[in-house]
């Protein structure tokens, strides 16, 4: 009993000394689970609790200019280098990486899966006007559809409807493809973790085109003094730290890897 209070004690005493922060984090990353696994070990390890807002790349972006976060992590490259162009956040610093895949239909009547790359699948997918699902969203995979279908030489805009940009994060996507047979983009992770999976299937995936790397980016305090500067150095050691590394490489959904740490001292 003096044992249990004395450790109801200690929990009590660590959430009041508890520091917190905001950061802002991508639907794909939120969905893929990873975040409940590194949150407590965070608390745990620095007594900081970091609260998440959970938005796609473009709307986290746009909280970091507006200041209303302390650090996002998003996963746009170029959108992140503009961002730190633009004197946002002093530099952007690569945490991990996963990829983009293509799911459908297991009837697949676009033929993706023998497709010889990411170009290839897009077009089998608008020669056939097989119905098809974006997040329409801007977010970071919503930047990478739309990157894929310009390397494609494809214009959305031109489609018919056939094609539904939904607005949605990627769970929400993912449930719209699933109800309607549809191929879309995903990354692996959100995928993986995803239970309504329907009949669809994750039919290609490899092209290096689909790399899809994540990265970390505290808001610069010179244009947001606000902004927890102390907390931003403490979740980024922790991120960048040989325990992130073993948790981050060590996650896994049916024994699939779904991210692979790739942060340099």
């Amino acid at each position: 009993m003096i044992r249990l209070l004395v450790f109801v004690l200690s929990l009590f005493s660590t959430m009041a000394a508890a520091e917190t922060m905001k950061l802002a984090v991508t639907t794909s990353f939120h969905n893929s689970g990873l975040s409940d696994v590194l949150l407590p070990v965070i608390l745990e390890d620095t007594g900081l609790e970091v609260q998440l807002l959970v938005v796609g790349t473009g709307q986290a972006l746009r909280l970091g200019e507006a200041g209303d976060v302390d650090a996002i992590l998003v996963h746009s490259r170029a959108a992140e280098e503009a961002f730190v162009a633009k004197g946002f956040a002093p530099y952007r610093r690569e945490i991990m990486y996963n990829d983009f895949v293509f799911i459908g239909p297991q009837s697949d009547a676009a033929k993706i899966a023998s497709a010889g790359d990411a170009a290839d699948a897009l077009t089998r997918i608008a020669e056939t006007e097989a119905p098809f699902v974006s997040r329409g969203d801007e977010s970071g995979t919503h930047k990478k559809e739309l990157s894929l279908w310009s390397a494609a030489q494809l214009d959305p805009a031109q489609f018919g409807s056939w094609y539904k940009a939904v607005g949605a994060g990627m769970g929400a996507s993912l449930n719209t493809a699933s109800g309607l047979d549809a191929y879309i983009l995903a990354d692996r992770a959100s995928w993986l973790n995803f239970a309504n999976k329907g009949t669809l299937a994750l039919l290609f995936s490899g092209d290096p085109a689909l790399f899809n790397q994540y990265a970390y980016l505290p808001i610069d305090p010179a244009r947001h003094p606000h902004v927890k500067a102390e907390a931003q150095r403490t979740l980024e050691d922790w991120l960048t730290s040989p325990k992130a590394e073993a948790l981050i490489n060590g996650y896994r959904i049916e024994g699939t890897s779904l991210f692979v740490f790739n942060a340099e001292g």
